[in-house]
């Protein structure tokens, strides 16, 4: 909803820069007063890919997309981040490629994506676009929880979020440049990406890895298919969206396909063998999220 506010006045590289550089304001001191912030032997380089992967695009393309789609349609979108993990996975991990319970939530999520693109969407050859956009956005979320796992698993989680931010922020500079605005844009626009860059970015990844670390990820990815329905609450009840059958629809298939996606099982059932933590798997990162950088971004921050 926010990103939707702040492209009334402002580029998606100015909304995404400015949000990248509030979020690494508050995320850096947390790291470094944790003590989280070293690289522990990570490339600099590494570390600007993945802040490009994971945030840096992302955010880019989700805000030129929310330029003709609806913040309601974008959030059910992003969800689909899950989706992405478990199709990489059969050429890139095969300890998380999908079979049984799995791969039929990968199909669903794939059939809601279909169904919004093709159905919800094909209106307009602007709106196909912009949600192809988000798409890929959330294609970019899985390819960087990849990274994280294999890469940058001897960081601490909340060093990467500011790590992936302080990059970022460098990186997008030129091109927030680029799109500044011509006049000052207006207080609403203003507002809301101040508020998505302290909160719902910074403060909000900072949460997210105090909960990792003290309930667990289990707990903690919940956020993942809670966030559409609150987008598409918030974006009927207050910027009037629309809300279609085919809305509910992908909405239902892309939430339930990536919780089957990212569980392997049933909702109320318990975790069998197959689901039990490995030893050597690293703690998913809010990249495999909105950032489940450290991602549901997921989009915890949208």
């Amino acid at each position: 909803m926010f990103i939707k506010i702040g492209v009334r006045d402002l580029s998606p590289a100015v909304v995404a820069w400015a949000r990248i550089a509030l979020a690494a304001l508050v995320l850096v001191p947390v790291a470094v007063a944790r003590g989280q912030f070293s690289r522990n032997g990570v490339s600099v380089w590494l570390l600007t890919l993945l802040g490009l992967v994971q945030a840096g695009g992302p955010f880019v393309l989700i805000a030129a997309g929310e330029e003709d789609v609806s913040s309601s349609l974008a959030g059910i979108l992003v969800a689909s981040t899950p989706l992405f993990t478990a199709l990489l996975a059969i050429w890139i991990d095969h300890e998380e490629r999908s079979e049984g319970l799995r791969l039929v939530g990968v199909l669903l999520g794939l059939v809601g994506v279909a169904v919004l693109l093709g159905l919800d969407l094909g209106g307009s050859g602007a709106e196909l676009l912009g949600g192809a956009m988000i798409v890929l956005a959330s294609l970019g979320y899985a390819i960087g929880g990849f990274i994280v796992k294999h890469r940058a698993a001897r960081m601490a989680p909340t060093g990467v979020a500011a790590w992936v931010m302080l990059t970022s922020t460098i990186a997008l500079l030129p091109v927030a440049i680029a799109g500044a605005p011509a006049e000052a844009p207006g207080i609403g626009p203003v507002a809301a990406v101040t508020v998505l860059g302290v909160v719902g970015t910074g403060i909000a990844f900072a949460i997210f890895y105090e909960l990792m670390t003290t309930v667990g990820p289990a707990r903690t990815f919940i956020v993942t298919y809670l966030a559409p329905a609150f987008a598409v609450a918030y974006g009927v009840a207050l910027l009037d969206e629309g809300l279609t059958a085919f809305t509910i629809a992908g909405l239902v298939l892309i939430v339930g396909g990536s919780y089957l996606a990212a569980e392997g099982r049933l909702p109320g059932r318990g975790s069998g063998p197959d689901d039990a933590p490995r030893a050597n798997e690293a703690p998913a990162s809010e990249t495999d999220l909105p950032v489940q950088t450290a991602g549901a971004g997921r989009e915890a921050s949208g």
